[in-house]
């Protein structure tokens, strides 16, 4: 179970990057070009808030199994068990409440400023997302692509 966790979760990773980077680019259109915010605009909005709590979903199931999680005095003196326990949990958290409020204040058919405000909270939670994504070029926390 844990194993099948893991490859979800890492593998959702890249469909919710790709379409959160969409909506940061279909918003930056929009404000820059006065669009109205339309009903496609916010059928993909409300798609990106979905996938990325489903992917915080499963990575709170994670969070209560996995080994990498400590809760210990132990946990501030490793790079890998502060990363897991502390660190990658808070910025998701954080991350996901911003792209889910930001989903939830957009109206369908709303003037050119809701793209301003998707943008940049969009913006924000992508910058979160990357760096709280324990990528495989960070060798102290042992993870992989996929």
């Amino acid at each position: 179970m844990y194993n099948g966790l893991i490859h979800a979760h890492s593998g959702l990773r890249y469909i919710v990057l790709a379409l959160i980077l969409i909506v940061i680019i279909q918003s930056l259109l929009g404000w820059t070009r006065k669009y109205k915010y339309a009903g496609s605009h916010h059928v993909l909005v409300k798609l990106n808030s979905g996938l990325l709590l489903t992917q915080f979903m499963i990575g709170l199931g994670l969070f209560t199994i996995s080994p990498k999680v400590l809760f210990s005095v132990e946990m501030f003196k490793s790079t890998l068990l502060r990363f897991f326990t502390l660190e990658h949990p808070l910025m998701m958290l954080i991350a996901t409440i911003l792209v889910i409020h930001s989903a939830a204040r957009s109206k369908a058919y709303s003037n050119y400023i809701t793209h301003k405000k998707l943008f940049w909270y969009n913006t924000i939670a992508l910058i979160l997302i990357i760096a709280s994504i324990p990528w495989p070029f960070r060798e102290q926390l042992g993870a992989t692509w996929f």
